[in-house]
C-alpha cells in the first residue's frame, strides 16, 4: 500500500483527483507486473475502486495511523494523500502499525461546522459536508444547510486545521492540478448549468457523482448561505425550477437570505 501526495491548494480550486486515482492505479498495476515477472502471483488492484476500508489497511501496514477525523496521518506527509492497494498472494513481512500521534489535539473535532465529528476518531457521515454535498440525493435537510456554508462540492476543513498538515508536501503532477476555468467557479453558473455543459464541462471528472442536480443544489444551498442580496433575483428564478430538488432549496436559501447570520465558511468545489 504506497501513499500518494496530491496537490495542496487553496479551498477555491478544484483538484482533479479522479485522474490522480488513474495515475496511482497504473503505478499500482505496473508494480504488479514488475512482481509477476518474477513469481506467479495473485493479485488484485484497488484505488478506491473495490470494497476495501483503505484507511484500515494503510493503518496495519505502517502507511500511518487513524487520525481523530478518521483520516489516514502520515508523519511526513500529513492527510493530504492518496491510497493504492494491491491485493496479493505473495506472502510478506507485515509491518508494524504507526503510532497515534494525535495526542490531546481536538482541532478537527471543533471545527467541523456540522458536528459531524461526534467524538474521536468517529464520525457520523449523516452530518458530513462531503456526504451531504456529493453522495446524498433530493433535497438536503433544512437544519443542515446553514452548516455546509458554500461549499459546493466536499469538504476538507478537518484536514485543514490539522497540525499534521502545516508542512504537507505538495506536489506538481498535472494529474492533481486544477481544472482551468474551475478556480472559485461562480454560484450563479453552477445553479444554472445546463445538462450538456455540465456534461462536457465535468466530463471525466468525480463531481459527475453529485450529479447535475446536486451541483445546482449545493450551488443554490452556496447562495443562501452568502449573506449575498445580489444572489436574490437568481434565487427568485430558481424557486420556480423545474426540477423540484433545485426548486425546494432556492426557497429556504431566499428564506436565510432574508434573515442573514454570521460570516459562512468558504466555498469550494473539490473532492472528500
Amino acid at each position: 500500500m504506497q501513499p500518494t501526495a496530491p496537490a495542496v491548494g487553496s479551498k477555491q480550486e478544484t483538484a482533479e483527483p479522479q485522474r490522480g486515482e488513474r495515475q496511482i492505479a497504473t503505478r499500482a498495476q505496473d508494480a504488479m507486473a514488475t512482481c509477476n515477472e518474477t513469481t506467479p502471483l495473485q493479485t488484485r488492484c484497488y484505488v478506491d475502486t473495490g470494497p476495501l476500508v483503505e484507511r484500515v489497511y494503510a493503518k496495519y501496514a505502517g502507511v500511518g495511523w487513524i487520525g481523530k477525523n478518521t483520516c489516514i496521518l502520515n508523519q511526513k506527509l500529513g492527510s493530504w494523500l492518496f491510497l493504492g492497494v494491491i491485493l496479493t498472494s505473495l506472502e510478506l513481512e507485515p509491518d508494524l502499525p504507526a503510532p497515534d500521534r494525535c495526542g490531546s489535539c481536538t482541532r478537527c473535532i471543533e471545527a467541523c461546522p456540522t458536528d459531524a465529528l461526534i467524538a474521536p476518531y468517529q464520525l457520523d457521515s449523516n452530518k458530513c459536508i462531503s456526504y451531504l454535498t456529493i453522495e446524498k440525493r433530493g433535497a438536503v435537510p433544512e437544519e443542515m444547510c446553514d452548516g455546509i456554508g458554500r461549499h459546493v462540492f466536499g469538504c476538507d476543513i478537518c484536514q485543514d486545521v490539522c497540525p499534521w498538515n502545516r508542512k504537507a508536501p505538495s506536489t506538481s503532477a498535472a494529474e492533481f492540478q486544477p481544472r482551468q476555468g474551475l478556480l472559485n467557479p461562480a454560484l450563479e453558473w453552477l445553479a444554472e448549468m445546463s445538462a450538456e455543459e455540465f456534461r462536457e464541462k465535468f466530463r471525466g471528472s468525480p463531481i459527475r457523482r453529485t450529479k447535475r442536480t446536486g451541483l445546482r443544489r449545493n450551488a443554490v444551498i452556496a447562495m443562501g448561505n452568502s449573506g449575498d442580496p445580489r444572489f436574490i433575483s437568481v434565487l427568485e428564478k430558481l424557486a420556480a425550477d423545474h426540477d423540484s430538488v433545485v426548486a425546494e432549496s432556492a426557497h429556504l436559501s431566499l428564506d436565510r437570505l432574508s434573515t442573514p447570520t454570521a460570516s459562512k465558511p468558504e466555498s469550494s468545489v473539490q473532492k472528500s
